[in-house]
C-alpha cells in the first residue's frame, strides 16, 4: 500500500476525511520506517498534527515501530526520555531509575533530548551503561541500560528529527514514548501537556499494555514535583487507572531551577551533597515507578532503597 492512500484518507477535506484506523496507522508507520517519499511523510505528519492524533493512530504507529526492532531480552520497566527544547534542571529522575534497579528490576531507559545535553551528560556522570543493539541486553538479573534512539532505531530517529525541517513537533514524539523496545511489563512516561496523559493511557490500552503510569513531569520527563500533588493516569492490570500522589515536601521550588552541574547527581547519590528537595524528587519519582511495577507501600520502599543505596551496585 502507498503512503499516499493514507495521506488522502486524512486530507480529503471537510466531510470526507477521517482518522486512520489502528491497522492503517500500523501500515503507515511501516511505510515511513521503510523509506516512504519524504513529501508524503511530511504531509501525513502535519495532517495528523492539524487534526489531532487519536489513541488508535498512536497505538498503530507504536506497534509498527516496536515490530521493526530486533528481539530483546524482556525488561521489567520501560522508561522513555524524550523531553527536548525546554529549559529544565538536572535529570534527578536518573537516580530514581537507579533505585528501581536496586529493587531488583530490569530497567530500560531510551531516548533523545534534542539540543538539551543534560540527560546524556547525567547518564555518563552516573556510569549508566549505554547499549547499542537490543540483542546485547543480557538475560536475567537486575540492572539498568540506556539506549540512544539514534542507535536503537535510526529510521524512527530520522522521523523524529523532521521537526527541524517541518518547524513543528509531530506525533512521533508520542510514539517514541510508547515504543517500549524491551517489551517491558510496566511502563512510565512523562508529558508536558496534561491532555497527553489520557492519549497515552488510551493508546496503551489498545496495545494491550498491563501497567502504565503517565504524569505531567519536569520538562516533560517522568519526574515528579514533590512540593505539589501530582495527578497520575494510566493502566493497572490492563484497566484504566487514575490516582493522585500527595505532596512530599513543603519547599516551594521549581524543577526548572537552572542548575547544570551534573556532578551533583553523583554527589547526591554518594552522600557528598545534601539537597532535601532533590532527594524528594528522586524518592517520589521512584515510588511512582515502583507502584507501576506492583510494589505495595511504594513510597516506603523507595525511601528504604535510598537509605541503603551505598552498599549495593546500581547498574
Amino acid at each position: 500500500m502507498s503512503l499516499a492512500l493514507h495521506v488522502r484518507t486524512l486530507g480529503r477535506g471537510p466531510g470526507r476525511s477521517r482518522s486512520l484506523t489502528q491497522d492503517e496507522s500500523f501500515d503507515a508507520m511501516t511505510l515511513m520506517l521503510q523509506g516512504a517519499a519524504p513529501e508524503a511523510v511530511g504531509a501525513l505528519l502535519m495532517l495528523l498534527r492539524m487534526k489531532g492524533e487519536t489513541a488508535a493512530e498512536i497505538a498503530g504507529f507504536a506497534a509498527a515501530a516496536q515490530a521493526s526492532l530486533s528481539p530483546a531480552a524482556t525488561m521489567d520497566l520501560d522508561w522513555p526520555s524524550y523531553a527536548a527544547g525546554r529549559t529544565r534542571g538536572l535529570p534527578w529522575f536518573l537516580l530514581s531509575a537507579r533505585l528501581v534497579a536496586l529493587a531488583g528490576y530490569r530497567v530500560l531507559l531510551h531516548g533523545w533530548n534534542g539540543t538539551d545535553p543534560s540527560v546524556r551528560a547525567g547518564i555518563s556522570e552516573l556510569g549508566i551503561p549505554v547499549g547499542g543493539a537490543l540483542a546485547s541486553i543480557p538475560h536475567g538479573g537486575p540492572g539498568i541500560t540506556y539506549f540512544p534512539l539514534e542507535d536503537l532505531s535510526p529510521a524512527l530517529f530520522t522521523l523524529l528529527g523532521l521537526r527541524q525541517e517541518l518547524g513543528l513537533r509531530s506525533c512521533v514524539n508520542t510514539v517514541c514514548r510508547m515504543l517500549n523496545p524491551g517489551r517491558a511489563r510496566a511502563s512510565v512516561s512523562g508529558v508536558f501537556h496534561p491532555s497527553y496523559r489520557e492519549l497515552q493511557s488510551s493508546a496503551g490500552y489498545l496495545l494491550g499494555r498491563e501497567n502504565l503510569t503517565v504524569i505531567k513531569g519536569g520538562g516533560g520527563e517522568f519526574e515528579r514535583l514533590p512540593s505539589k500533588a501530582v495527578t497520575a493516569e494510566g493502566l493497572r492490570q490492563g484497566q484504566f487507572w487514575r490516582s493522585t500522589a500527595p505532596v512530599l515536601i513543603p519547599e516551594n521550588r521549581r524543577l526548572d531551577d537552572g542548575e547544570t552541574d551534573v556532578t551533583k547527581l553523583s554527589a547526591l547519590w554518594a552522600g557528598d551533597y545534601a539537597d532535601p528537595f532533590a532527594e524528594a524528587v528522586v524518592i517520589g519519582t521512584a515510588a511512582l515507578a515502583l507502584d507501576t511495577l506492583g510494589e505495595s507501600g511504594a513510597e516506603q520502599r523507595a525511601r528504604a532503597l535510598w537509605s541503603a543505596r551505598h552498599g549495593r551496585a546500581a547498574a
